[in-house]
């Protein structure tokens, strides 16, 4: 790690999402009327919930996002605001509402995602402190500003989200890791698609090996077993996404970050609600 501290100084930059989660009784067929029940407000979203697993650590933490200016924008800023840790929330305001987001978890555990409006995103031009970006020892990235992908380009580990592949593009810059999922088909493109070539994409696949793929070559990482009951399986990603980040921060290869951060993505899926199952992130 940098500036010789003991703990990690970690951002996320990227949106968070007014969520309504719930879990129905039925599977969703057409024509169907189905009640949710056991609902909760959480801030989620790629961002939020990264956030949130990287909270529950000794890391100092940052997050650089955009919220608007109604009462679901105040209800997500209140609970970041109040996340355990050294926590920092940079939010830039936009004069909008704040895209609201209902989660729906099946009887096998699997969720649907109800958008009502795209997220809002940070960018280069908001009036936040991105210098912090330059000191910090790991940045994970969900953003839509090719220029703030350039400013945490000066972190020293970078992860960015197979999702913001046009990102990356338009950035022309080069991220220490690429993480997508084998089953989503806007995460799933080859290593040579990307120019320039990140230093490794990783690539999920539920309870198989975790496939993380070099210039070099491809090495499989066993994943951890699953739970023998899915109870669901929203923000599994998320929080290997954020645990993966923490690993790397403090130094890890991206091989053995992936291997630790497994269990942190598995352990979300013994509830519906990963802010009450995402498991506490030890340094190494």
């Amino acid at each position: 790690m940098s500036r010789g501290m003991t703990a990690p100084r970690i951002a996320v930059v990227g949106h968070v999402e007014h969520v309504t989660l719930g879990r129905i009784e039925g599977l969703l067929r057409p024509g169907d009327i189905l009640h949710l029940r056991e609902t909760r407000f959480l801030a989620g979203g790629g961002g939020g919930l990264a956030f949130a697993q990287l909270c529950r650590s000794d890391a100092e933490i940052h997050l650089f996002t955009a919220i608007g200016r109604d009462e679901a924008a105040r209800a997500v800023e209140a609970r970041l605001r109040v996340a355990p840790g050294r926590v920092h929330v940079h939010a830039a305001v936009r004069a909008v509402d704040h895209p609201r987001v209902v989660i729906v978890v099946d009887p096998e555990g699997r969720r649907t995602i109800f958008v009502t409006e795209s997220p809002l995103q940070p960018a280069a031009t908001d009036p936040l402190p991105w210098s912090i970006l330059a000191g910090c020892d790991a940045v994970y990235f969900t953003g839509a500003d090719p220029e703030s992908l350039r400013l945490a380009r000066a972190a020293r580990r970078l992860v960015v989200t197979a999702r913001r592949s046009a990102v990356l593009r338009a950035a022309a810059v080069a991220p220490d890791v690429i993480l997508g999922s084998v089953a989503d088909p806007r995460e799933n493109a080859a290593l040579d698609t990307y120019d320039p070539c990140p230093g490794a994409l990783v690539l999920t696949d539920g309870p198989r090996p975790v496939r993380v793929f070099r210039r070099g070559g491809t090495e499989l990482i066993d994943a951890p077993p699953a739970p023998d009951r899915v109870v669901g399986d929203y923000g599994a990603g998320d929080s290997f996404a954020g645990a993966l980040t923490f690993f790397l921060a403090h130094g890890l290869s991206v091989e053995e970050g992936c291997r630790r951060a497994g269990a942190h993505g598995a352990a979300v899926l013994r509830g519906i609600d990963p802010s009450e199952t995402q498991v506490e992130l030890v340094a190494p």
